[in-house]
């Protein structure tokens, strides 16, 4: 009661909790707002002709051979791509074939960390969460390196993405991180995204226009 003179019970701050992160309810939804329109606008941007979305594909699969060793040392998880995203199927069969373990992301359950099964250019796909392909019997793994796709990504390489935040549920779970690569077209560079407290930042960024940032 307001007048309750024994000064009532404890304040109750789970109504400012995120994802288990104490945030300012409002400042959340503003970066919400802006985050939306943002993404709205860049996945506008990067409906490119195909002989552009080509050029600009083999540019970076051309800067992911000069700083991915294609060997079988590496453990890696890329994406199979959606919305535009580069397409980078040519470079995990490459891969593939240099002995590289290559996963997929697979969503187990709707706002549950994601895992990562092995993939190879001949395995059975099926149908997943949001009718993303995965690889049917797929073997679950630890990748050591993680390619993420970028929507946008901002000055301190903290990753604006499709918004669901299963990249970031994930990757701060890891035991030993991973070492993490956002790949993008060129022209999503944003002065910042205003990172909240869950959010991961990528440890390099490559792009289509040669761009290559590290942390």
């Amino acid at each position: 009661m307001d007048d309750d003179a024994t000064g009532g019970a404890p304040a109750c701050f789970a109504h400012l909790l995120v994802d288990g992160h104490l945030v300012d309810p409002e400042a959340a939804r503003d970066v919400a707002r802006f985050r939306r329109a943002e993404r709205a606008r860049l996945v506008a941007a990067r409906a490119l002709s195909a002989e552009d979305r080509e050029r600009a594909t083999d540019r970076l699969i051309d800067g992911l051979d000069l700083i991915v060793p294609l060997d079988a040392r590496i453990t890696a998880a890329v994406y199979w791509p959606i919305r535009g995203e580069p397409d980078l199927r040519g470079w995990m069969g490459k891969a593939h074939e240099a002995g590289a373990e290559i996963l997929l992301p697979v969503v187990i359950e709707r706002d549950a960390p994601l895992e990562f099964h092995t993939w190879s250019p001949a395995c059975r796909m099926v149908r997943g969460a949001w009718n993303i392909p995965v690889p049917a019997a797929g073997e679950l793994r630890t990748p050591d390196l993680v390619i993420v796709p970028l929507v946008g990504v901002d000055t301190t390489l903290h990753r604006l993405g499709n918004g669901g935040g299963y990249y970031d549920r994930t990757l701060v779970r890891f035991e030993k991180k991973p070492r993490i690569v956002g790949i993008g077209f060129s022209g999503c560079v944003l002065p910042t995204i205003y990172p909240m407290p869950w959010d991961v930042p990528m440890d390099e960024i490559l792009l289509s226009d040669g761009t290559h940032l590290t942390r």
